[in-house]
């Protein structure tokens, strides 16, 4: 009778009871689900539909491989410049675990922000880094005696030609120097319809004083003037001598004599629409000319040096490199996935899908990309300048300094305000008042 008047209590017990073991073993369940889950990385890479589609491929083959680090891709969002990006990101603790899209120039912003995590620090980084980099062009990367970016690709600046604009005033060999540049130009350049107007130039550069314009011709027509130098020298500023007064004389002749014209096209390429002889830019402009312009008859060559020149011809390399930002919370995980990236096999994709040149020594002798380089003839010239260029100088504030360069260009090359050598003078002072400043 006592069994039976306390029976909905025990049966309540052991209700209760039974629940308690089911949320124990759920949550034991739910914890080791948790401790099995896979790491998740995110890869930030360029936000162009080249490297977008590379990444994409290259992403899925890991996550494929690899059911234990699944890494999500992201391309970096779109914004005035990708160094903003990353420098918010870094200051809002919102970075990726990996960026593709590094820029040696803004790497010491970085560096200061605590943004990056030294490579070097792993076992394996200089057998990983020099498996694929000579190492006197891998030591152009150090910053404060560690690595913290690894070389992944280049587009050395080079000059393309529109062969038959040449052709048609009767020069048959490019250009190699100034003067031959400048004789070539009082040709090419020419009011083809006698309407007044000028039909084709010799060649055009954005006008527009901002920074990273001069990285496609200043910067560029420096190094090779200067036989591989760049703009500092132990950490000081060391371009005012007559290599840039030189650079910045030649580019003055060619809007003087309106080989250049003093505008800016912003919806159109003149050299897509076979409106001037000459462009510099990197590998990636080959893509460009395959979509819009195939008919193009062009030729690519090093730029044009002063005519006292000798040795070979050097140019600014335009590197993006790979890092690891400290925010990561697997490190050691971030690393293999660089490493994949780097992989014989995905340099050969990387050429194949983005047209960009691999940061690599054997290049030309490696078999695996003798059939890409048969069916891509104008990329070896590009291998064969990758192993003359230069990066940017390990130096804080570039961008600035830049920008100081380009006001004095603008005034010097564009307008002949000032004399090359006041001009350069000037943006030697602005440089170095912009690095005292910022100490």
């Amino acid at each position: 009778m006592e069994l039976i008047m306390h029976f909905p209590r025990i049966v309540l017990w052991l209700c209760f009871s039974a629940v308690l073991i089911i949320i124990g073993c759920s949550r034991r369940q739910t914890s080791e689900n948790l401790s099995n889950s896979p790491v998740e990385l995110t890869y930030w890479p360029a936000p162009i539909p080249q490297e977008i589609q590379l990444a994409d491929s290259i992403v899925r083959e890991w996550n494929s491989l690899h059911p234990d680090i699944h890494v999500r891709m992201q391309p970096i969002p779109v914004s005035q410049s990708t160094e903003e990006v990353l420098l918010a990101a870094i200051a809002g603790k919102t970075t990726p675990d990996v960026c593709s899209n590094i820029w040696p120039g803004a790497l010491n912003e970085y560096t200061r922000a605590g943004g990056l995590v030294a490579l070097d620090q792993f076992s394996d980084f200089d057998s990983v880094a020099l498996s694929r980099t000579p190492q006197d062009l891998l030591m152009t990367f150090l910053t404060n005696q560690h690595y913290y970016q690894i070389p992944w690709k280049t587009n050395p600046v080079m000059m393309f030609c529109n062969v038959r604009l040449f052709r048609e005033v009767g020069i048959t060999r490019m250009p190699r120097t100034y003067s031959e540049y400048l004789a070539d130009g009082a040709k090419v350049t020419r009011d083809i319809d006698g309407d007044g107007q000028t039909d084709v130039w010799m060649g055009e550069r954005d006008v527009r004083p901002i920074w990273w314009q001069r990285l496609f011709d200043f910067f560029p027509f420096y190094i090779a003037a200067s036989n591989g130098k760049t703009l500092f020298e132990n950490g000081k500023v060391a371009f005012v001598n007559k290599h840039a007064y030189e650079v910045f004389a030649f580019f003055r002749a060619c809007y003087e004599r309106h080989y250049f014209p003093r505008t800016y096209f912003p919806a159109w390429d003149p050299f897509l629409l076979e409106k001037k002889a000459t462009h510099f830019s990197g590998s990636w402009e080959i893509a460009t000319i395959r979509k819009f312009a195939p008919k193009i008859e062009y030729e690519v060559v090093p730029l044009p040096i002063p005519d006292d020149h000798q040795g070979p011809v050097y140019t600014s390399g335009d590197f993006k490199n790979i890092a690891i930002f400290s925010n990561t919370k697997h490190p050691k995980e971030s690393w293999e996935f660089v490493k994949f990236l780097l992989t014989t096999q995905h340099d050969l994709l990387l050429m194949e899908i983005a047209d960009q040149i691999p940061i690599r020594g054997d290049l030309l002798t490696n078999p695996l990309f003798t059939v890409y380089f048969r069916r891509n003839p104008m990329m070896v010239r590009f291998a064969e300048q990758a192993v003359c260029t230069r990066s940017m100088d390990d130096a804080p504030d570039l961008k600035e300094i830049f920008d100081a360069i380009s006001q004095q260009y603008e005034a010097c090359a564009v307008y002949a305000r000032k004399s090359p050598e006041d001009a350069v003078r000037d943006a030697a002072k602005q440089a170095e008042m912009i690095i005292e400043w910022n100490k």
